[in-house]
């Protein structure tokens, strides 16, 4: 699938002056995509550092890191490849994974502070997630370690836990994603 390809819609709508509805964006989404982890994809499709109000114009909100702050909010799909798609032979040198931290940070801001460096893909964020598999299937790994099978059709809920997602299918698996920044007790 070419870069073109991979690029979804992503229709705003606003609020004129007089209180009319309008299209306020019509435009394609590209994937943002790092060496870091070959073959997925990520589409930021709307997000927010604080909570939006209404009526607006529709502008699109001014945000920076993957991640919301507490009171924030991001809309994304995530396109996990198959286990082991796109990965060399052999590991990276010292020096092609501090150029391939260096990259995803810059594409993903604070992606890479979230994750646990002992074991690859677990992370833990300050967000609620809701997330719906649109297409797919992959598995949901806890901490402990439990393994959660996840297919078309299926949403979780994660409260702030750490996990992971592995796709050892054959096909890509799509995560349709709604993140609330929150603040972590204690």
């Amino acid at each position: 699938m070419t870069k073109t390809e991979a690029r979804l819609r992503r229709v705003a709508i606003g609020e004129t002056a007089e209180g009319r509805p309008c299209v306020a964006r019509d435009d394609a989404v590209a994937p943002i995509e790092t060496p870091l982890m070959p073959e997925a994809k990520f589409f930021s499709l709307w997000g927010a550092d604080a909570m939006p109000s209404v009526p607006n114009d529709g502008a699109a909100p001014d945000f920076h890191a993957w991640f919301p702050p507490a009171g924030g909010f991001r809309f994304e799909l995530i396109e996990l490849p198959p286990q082991g798609v796109g990965q060399d032979a052999k590991a990276p040198t010292p020096e092609e994974m501090k150029q391939a931290l260096k990259e995803t940070e810059a594409l993903l801001p604070g992606l890479i502070r979230t994750m646990d460096p002992r074991r690859p893909g677990m992370h833990r964020t300050d967000t609620i997630d809701m997330i719906y598999v649109t297409e797919g299937a992959s598995l949901l790994v806890l901490d402990t370690g439990e393994e959660i099978a996840m297919g078309t059709g299926d949403s979780v809920v994660l409260n702030g836990q750490p996990h992971a997602w592995r796709n050892p299918h054959e096909a890509p698996c799509r995560l349709l994603t709604i993140s609330l920044g929150v603040k972590r007790a204690g």
